[in-house]
């Protein structure tokens, strides 16, 4: 999603890939990284590995472990430059939203609202809109997340990664709508039960 970094996730790309930007050549900005920081990498590619079935609708949205959260961190306390700084903060923002863990999540939430004025180009802000949503759509707020998946397309119509994370949360909220609908009948139902076999008492 942004510019110049290793974080490659391969198979992952066509899908819901981290900041584009954090696609370009390792050498470009580090031209003498770690064995770590590779092996991190290849930790993503591999999470990332399973994402076939999200365009066809299915919730595949991938998991990030506490491993690679923890390796991005540490990219961020040992960036040597701002611009290397900036970008590892966007990969750990990117690994944060997609953690299991709900802090670490909303953790990545406010990393991104508090970068989001601060986006250079509109290529950039589509990015953090789309985490911004991934963040909510992990939290369970399908509005909100729908609402930033909306901005995401303003900037960019057509874009296949937002549609299809959209499609997914008009899923999650069609699906709790009839199961709020089934529950609230299943109570009015239960409340003329009672009613009526008090009617019958008296």
């Amino acid at each position: 999603m942004w510019g110049g970094v290793v974080f490659r996730p391969r198979a992952h790309e066509a899908t819901t890939s981290p900041p584009s930007r954090l696609r370009a050549k390792p050498s470009r900005f580090f031209p003498n990284r770690s064995r770590r920081s590779a092996a991190m990498d290849a930790k993503i590619g591999s999470l990332v590995g399973a994402m076939g079935a999200f365009f066809s609708g299915g919730d595949n949205v991938p998991w990030c472990g506490r491993d690679i959260i923890a390796g991005c961190e540490r990219e961020v306390a040992e960036a040597a430059t701002e611009e290397h700084k900036n970008v590892s903060i966007m990969r750990l923002s990117w690994a944060l939203v997609h953690s299991r863990n709900k802090d670490d999540v909303n953790r990545g939430i406010a990393m991104l609202q508090a970068s989001l004025g601060g986006s250079k180009s509109p290529l950039e802000a589509r990015e953090k809109l789309y985490l911004l949503a991934v963040g909510h759509y992990r939290n369970g707020d399908y509005p909100r997340s729908r609402q930033l998946l909306e901005h995401c397309l303003e900037i960019q119509p057509g874009w296949g990664q937002a549609l299809s994370l959209k499609k997914t949360v008009e899923d999650k909220i069609a699906k709790d709508g009839v199961i709020g609908i089934g529950i609230a009948t299943t109570a009015v139902g239960l409340l003329v039960g009672i009613a009526a076999a008090v009617a019958r008492k008296n």
